[in-house]
């Protein structure tokens, strides 16, 4: 039987401390031979109880059934993301997600080291968070707005696709059927949702929403369903977001990062209104309109298998696309004004506007961030102003390197230097757009993929 000998354990704990999380490593016999102080205020232990200890004498709760790193060294497969619940030796009893990995040298396994997290501190915050919308909504229960801050008509623009776009969310808003919006991060997305909930018949009741990938995995079907009391131990009856959202609207922003297993359980929500909490075999009718937001193109989100197709083809029932800033240039203007006019509120200013120089530098740039980059943008620049106008000099520093480097490219005419430049960005933009995928790179480039790994290669070189 191979053992650790002491240079690998002394190196092991050398590197494992760096880690910041719950470490635990056993050997084949059940003994801890490593166990970090992350891990020991998970358990509520000390590390010289549990170190040099089996499993079994620090938590007497566990058997070789119930304990990960146990299964693990018997088995040799890993284990992902599995909740655990146990009591330790003084009584307490601990919850924690773990990852449970066997340890191989030389095609034999010496031991497991198990990853946690404190479960315990996640399901509090969970609840804390049910509890907080609950009495929002108890405290709003006589607002019509309820926590709706923003109407359609707070949508700017004098770009006619946008403004288009703007009056058939006015008119769809009166429906009751799902909708899917997608845009780039700061095109506005929750916004418009908020505003075609302000102008649906649900306006005087609950606005509920929640960004799926803000919530750890384990616990986002609990905050969405609720809980049964026993579904896990120290559970309570406790409503959901669907719950607490009857009667008005339920937004689920970047909805493709929700697990696929749980999108199912979506779907089946919106296809009869019924919800059932964790741990319950209860039904419970529910009456919420469900508006689902995404940042990147729900076909790239179907390729990478990131969205199930059926869940995908039933939200798609009404569906917006907010245009990036870059593509309704006429609104930076407008929009460059409304904000300093929000700012001089705001930060008791008076500026009267922008210099030319920086209103042609505005409108060559990208806006990789669209309106919330451009609203930050001002917001940095009414601070740092002691002028009437703002000026270039105003600018946030990264913005101060690109417009030199853009000075420096204008004044370089290179034809080949400026189109491999050119090139670069649009390869860079299309993988970031695809998430990496060299096929739908290459169809957004229109260019075989061939030649899209060539020039990548040739790019690295």
């Amino acid at each position: 039987m191979v053992q650790l000998n002491a240079l690998t354990q002394e190196v092991l704990s050398a590197i494992l401390k760096t880690i910041d999380e719950g470490i635990h490593v056993v050997n084949t016999e059940g003994k801890t031979i490593f166990y970090n102080e992350v891990a020991a205020r998970h358990d509520g232990m000390d590390v010289k109880e549990v170190q040099g200890k089996h499993v079994f004498n620090a938590f007497p709760s566990l058997t070789e059934n119930s304990s990960t790193l146990l299964r693990v060294i018997k088995t040799g497969k890993p284990i992902y993301n599995q909740t655990q619940v146990y009591v330790n030796m003084h009584g307490k009893q601990i919850d924690t997600i773990n990852t449970t990995l066997p340890i191989f040298l030389d095609k034999e396994i010496i031991g497991a080291v198990e990853i946690a997290k404190d479960y315990s501190r996640m399901k509090q915050l969970a609840e804390s968070l049910l509890d907080l919308q609950k009495n929002v909504n108890k405290t709003n229960k006589k607002k019509t707005l309820k926590n709706v801050k923003y109407t359609l008509h707070d949508l700017k623009s004098v770009n006619p696709a946008f403004i288009s776009m703007k009056d058939e969310a006015g008119r769809l808003a009166k429906s009751d059927s799902p909708i899917l919006v997608y845009g780039e991060s700061g095109t506005g997305k929750e916004l418009l949702v908020q505003g075609i909930h302000h102008a649906s018949y649900r306006g005087d009741g609950p606005f509920i929403a929640q960004n799926c990938a803000a919530i750890p995995e384990t616990l986002l079907e609990s905050i969405l369903f609720g809980t049964a009391k026993g579904s896990y131990t120290g559970a309570v009856e406790r409503k959901g977001l669907f719950e607490l959202a009857d009667g008005g609207t339920l937004f689920l922003d970047e909805l493709h990062t929700m697990p696929i297993e749980l999108q199912a359980k979506l779907l089946r929500v919106l296809e009869d209104g019924m919800v059932r909490r964790v741990g319950s075999s209860q039904n419970i009718s529910v009456d919420v309109r469900v508006i689902a937001a995404m940042n990147v193109h729900p076909n790239t989100a179907l390729q990478n298998h990131k969205l199930r197709s059926d869940l995908y083809y039933r939200l798609n029932v009404f569906t917006f696309s907010l245009l990036p800033l870059r593509e309704r240039k006429e609104d930076i203007q407008l929009l460059t004004n409304y904000f300093i006019l929000f700012f001089n509120k705001k930060l008791n200013k008076a500026i009267k506007g922008i210099e030319r120089e920086l209103e042609s530098f505005f409108m060559n740039h990208p806006w990789s961030g669209n309106v919330r980059e451009l609203k930050h943008t001002i917001e940095y620049m009414m601070n740092v102003c002691d002028e009437e106008v703002l000026q270039m000099k105003d600018l946030p520093i990264m913005m101060k390197q690109q417009a030199v480097m853009n000075e420096k490219v204008e004044k370089n005419l290179s034809l080949r230097q400026n189109v491999e430049e050119l090139e670069k960005h649009l390869i860079d933009k299309a993988l970031d757009l695809s998430e990496g995928n060299i096929n739908q790179a290459a169809k957004l480039l229109e260019i075989p993929r061939q030649t899209l790994q060539y020039k990548i290669k040739k790019l690295r070189e």
